[in-house]
């Protein structure tokens, strides 16, 4: 009997897991709907979910995935977690347990045109310095405005760890606040409402965009054989890390999954260092293993994606994780949207970030 598995309609979720065949039927959703479609209801309706980190608290709430120490032998997730790129492994680990298996592991990092700019700046002044010359454009829609508030912030403060429910230093958010503000004043209209497949896609197409310093890397953008194939590097720096808020997705197993020895055995293969160096990125997926993340082979294949960004994903941060992250980074994306646009002073806009974040804990530990 095949499992019924639902992954994301990009050809980086959906084409290899499809290669894949086995006992797995795949379905797709929209991005927007991975982002922030309600765990529950998709579990409901699916034995695989393939999902993003900060939806563990929701799961796990309702009950809806199962724990994969119920699922592999211990060695095996060890071994997974041994091989896994960066903190994408424990990225899925809450509640002292494991939920999901790293099979995509993704950031925030910065896109160019190379055949538009020859700069490469590795620091945030040097970016706002870019953008008043213009064609620097911010990845503001849908979560993604909280987003890179939140990868500014990591790179001001190189000890920001959102998991476990703390939020950002004021004068930490101010400052990141500024920044952003800044880099909206100059950012093009033509990419406002797009999500980062959108901004790319329109990077590769139009020349009125040169460089996104934040935007979660697709490694897709990247092929050689692209009429404009787009360079990825390191997100900016603030004097610390690159700052960079973590993406990637997990495969989780949904409760109403019957789990037998083919699909255990499917799973495992998938997580492998041969899938993660042959079938995963041979099939536009991006692979969650550091093994393939700096294989030659697969660099010479994809404009060295992977070796560009690697120290950005080795160092970022986690994002929270708690039942209702979800709809406060929704609703945070939107004030900081209108925030910038309407130019609201940082403090008064940073502290009614805090005070929307504090909120969301509390009602979560209600």
């Amino acid at each position: 009997m095949s499992a019924r598995g639902l992954t994301w309609d990009h050809p980086r979720g959906y084409n290899a897991l499809a290669a894949a065949g086995g006992p797995v039927t795949w379905e797709t959703q929209p991005l927007e709907g991975f982002e922030s479609a309600p765990i529950a209801r998709l579990c409901a309706e699916y034995d695989l979910v393939v999902l993003d980190h900060p939806h563990l608290g929701e799961a796990l709430a309702e009950g809806c995935i199962l724990p994969l120490d119920q699922v592999f032998e211990a060695e095996d997730l060890a071994r997974i977690a041994d091989a896994a790129m960066g903190p994408s492994f424990a990225s899925y680990a809450m509640a002292g347990r494991q939920w999901a298996l790293p099979l995509d592991a993704a950031t925030q990092v910065m896109a160019l045109r190379p055949d538009l700019t020859e700069a490469r700046p590795t620091t945030w002044d040097e970016v706002l310095r870019l953008s008043g010359q213009g064609g620097v454009a911010l990845s503001l829609a849908g979560p993604h405005a909280a987003l890179s508030f939140l990868s500014v912030c990591a790179a001001l403060d190189a000890g920001l760890d959102l998991r476990d429910g703390g939020w950002v230093a004021p004068d930490v958010a101010r400052e990141a606040y500024d920044i952003l503000a800044e880099l909206a004043a100059h950012s093009p209209a033509s990419t406002a409402a797009l999500n980062p497949i959108g901004i790319l896609n329109h990077m590769s197409a139009q020349d009125d965009v040169a460089l996104c310093p934040l935007i979660y890397g697709y490694v897709n953008y990247a092929a050689p054989t692209r009429a404009h194939p787009l360079r990825f590097a390191n997100a900016p720096r603030a004097g610390g890390r690159p700052g960079s808020i973590l993406g990637g997705t997990g495969i989780a197993v949904s409760r109403r999954c019957t789990m037998t020895d083919a699909l255990r055995a499917h799973l495992l293969m998938l997580m492998s260092e041969t899938a993660q160096r042959g079938l995963i990125p041979d099939n536009d997926g991006q692979p969650g293993l550091a093994a393939a993340w700096a294989d030659p082979r697969i660099n010479a294949a994809w404009g060295n994606f992977y070796a560009d960004t690697a120290d950005t994903l080795r160092a970022a941060a986690i994002r929270p994780r708690h039942n209702g992250y979800i709809a406060f980074q929704t609703a945070a994306s939107a004030h900081l949207r209108d925030a910038l646009s309407t130019r609201r002073p940082a403090a008064q806009a940073v502290d009614e970030l805090a005070r929307m974040f504090h909120a969301s804990i509390e009602k979560a530990q209600a």
